[in-house]
């Protein structure tokens, strides 16, 4: 651009005094509460009745099925689908009535851009719109990582580079609230791991509000603190991952011994549930490992091996949203006289 022309990119705006940074318009911890939230397409119950609550200082991770109804769910929310009923709150106010959103809550649920235009243009139109400083834009790009790729044009950006946009662009205004769809696709596993730590500082150091939507389960495991999963637009459970695993009946306990027998009928007189693991093991469900070895102990019963065995979030996922799926592929029939 030639020195001196005026950006016909950015809005034109009257003379004013310094703008405030961003920092000083944060406000306290912010809670996302979501009650009874309703929605329907014609004849098809997109979310039914839906309540759960986000809490500020963790990251909730939103799962759930294709079809399950997470996108309308963020929608509405943030007021751009209208819900038949219920309400989402940020700290008992509906998105609509916030003063000044985009200081507030920050959402990255598509990523839309102008592809002649520059990364740092992009965020300096937003900033304008909002009434920021245009350096702002340069603070969030070097935030994300697109420091040096901020004046190519957007165009040009990989679909990690411009996920990386997206989130820049929700940070603008320094908001206690993030809400994010799907923000690793497209990254690499060096991206992954970022996003994975500068989720967890936004959350554990910063205090902030952080909701995300995903699909990779095995990153939401190492990223979330708690989960809500959703199904057939309904809420099927929400809690912690510890809390998730026991509730889905995922904690078990592996004891071996050289008197497995006497150890399975004393822990099934006790009212544990204990099934045969190995010609020496036995696991049990309905009784902590603590309890397990101190019945073992008091009965003298030798223990070679005692451990808590829980399934990963994948597990228990598929446990609860079994029969869910808005499209279940079948397992192939094998046709005679082939090999695989």
């Amino acid at each position: 651009m030639t020195p001196g022309v005026r950006d016909p990119l950015i809005p034109r705006r009257p003379q004013e005094p310094e703008i405030a940074s961003p920092s000083s318009a944060r406000t306290d911890p912010v809670r996302v509460e979501v009650r009874g939230l309703t929605k329907s397409f014609g004849a098809v119950r997109a979310v039914d009745s839906l309540s759960f609550t986000v809490e500020p200082g963790q990251v909730t991770g939103f799962l759930g099925p294709n079809g399950a109804g997470k996108t309308t769910t963020l929608r509405m929310a943030l007021g751009l689908i209208t819900p038949d009923g219920g309400t989402t709150t940020f700290n008992g106010t509906p998105y609509a009535r916030l003063d000044e959103p985009l200081r507030r809550v920050g959402a990255v649920l598509e990523t839309a851009f102008h592809p002649a235009r520059s990364g740092r243009d992009h965020l300096r139109v937003y900033a304008a719109a909002a009434g920021l400083p245009a350096a702002r834009a340069d603070e969030v790009l070097a935030r994300v990582g697109l420091g040096p790729a901020g004046r190519r044009r957007a165009g040009g950006y990989s679909l990690g580079m411009r996920q990386r946009l997206g989130l820049a662009t929700a940070l603008l205004g320094d908001p206690q609230v993030l809400v994010l769809d799907e923000p690793a696709n497209g990254l690499d596993p060096e991206g992954i791991q970022w996003l994975r730590g500068f989720l967890r500082h936004l959350a554990h150091e910063e205090g902030r509000t952080v909701l995300v939507s995903s699909h990779l389960l095995s990153e939401v495991e190492q990223t979330a603190d708690r989960v809500v999963i959703v199904g057939a637009g309904k809420l099927v459970r929400e809690g912690s991952l510890a809390e998730l695993r026991g509730g889905a009946g995922g904690g078990t306990v592996l004891a071996r011994s050289p008197q497995v027998v006497q150890l399975a009928d004393l822990l099934a007189a006790a009212g544990a549930t204990v099934a045969p693991s190995g010609p020496d093991g036995v696991t049990v469900s309905g009784m902590p490992t603590e309890e397990v070895g101190h019945r073992a102990f008091t009965a003298g019963v030798e223990l070679h091996e005692l451990r808590a065995q829980t399934s990963g979030l994948e597990e228990v996922y598929f446990r609860l949203t079994a029969g869910q799926e808005q499209y279940a592929a079948g397992v192939p029939a094998q046709t005679e006289g082939t090999t695989r």
